[in-house]
């Protein structure tokens, strides 16, 4: 397949919000990246569910929600029901993961597993089969803008390997540090979804950043 890109709204302008919203609309972009911290899980605090169903009103694409926070259990319902379609869970923040993704998948979301930078790949031997998506921390998560971890090109390397071998139908994202020069290393190693956030909104023209990560290895 060709691959996505999700622009994060974490580096979007919050005071012209639904300005970035529509750009996005209309940009190459495939989904929102909509990133929740809870300020437990990671040092920070992003979105809450109000700011998620404003977001979801005016897009027209879909939310890819990746939640680092705890507990993310008590909280999948409510993440249905502000509009996420593929929901991301981090490895490190769930003590019954399988369970966790099949309740993700019973809700009509597609499930993903987020692992951080320490995490290894082969942790999701048993429950690959389950996903639809990995997720890879290219940075340690918490903060937009910060310099991209270059194990994480191996990492996806790996992912990509154990998928075929358990014969899932997963995809891999890679979230952290993207540009043209570490998306395009990401894509050789077999990425299917890029992530980019302050590399997208921080630009003179955030609608040709798009376009130029979606043009990569065309």
């Amino acid at each position: 397949m060709a691959h996505l890109i999700a622009p994060s709204i974490l580096s979007c302008d919050f005071g012209n919000l639904q300005r970035d919203i529509e750009m996005i609309n209309v940009s190459d972009a495939d989904w929102f990246h909509v990133d929740v911290m809870d300020g437990n899980f990671v040092p920070n605090i992003s979105f809450g569910f109000p700011v998620i169903q404003a977001v979801n009103q005016i897009a027209n694409k879909p939310l890819d929600v990746h939640l680092m926070i705890a507990n993310p259990d008590r909280y999948l319902e409510d993440f249905k029901h502000v509009g996420a379609e593929i929901l991301t869970v981090h490895y490190e923040a769930c003590t019954h993961l399988h369970r966790t993704v099949q309740k993700i998948k019973s809700l009509g979301m597609k499930a993903g597993v987020a692992l951080n930078p320490h995490t290894p790949v082969d942790l999701l031997f048993d429950i690959i089969e389950d996903l639809d998506m990995v997720l890879i921390m290219s940075v340690n998560p918490g903060f937009g803008g910060q310099k991209f971890i270059s194990n994480a090109i191996l990492k996806v390397e790996q992912a990509k390997n154990l998928i075929h071998r358990r014969g899932s139908h997963a995809i891999v994202e890679v979230d952290g540090g993207v540009n043209l020069e570490t998306g395009k290393e990401l894509l050789n190693a077999g990425a299917d979804v890029l992530v980019a956030g302050s590399f997208v909104f921080q630009s003179k023209d955030p609608n040709q950043t798009i376009k130029d990560l979606k043009l990569l290895n065309a």
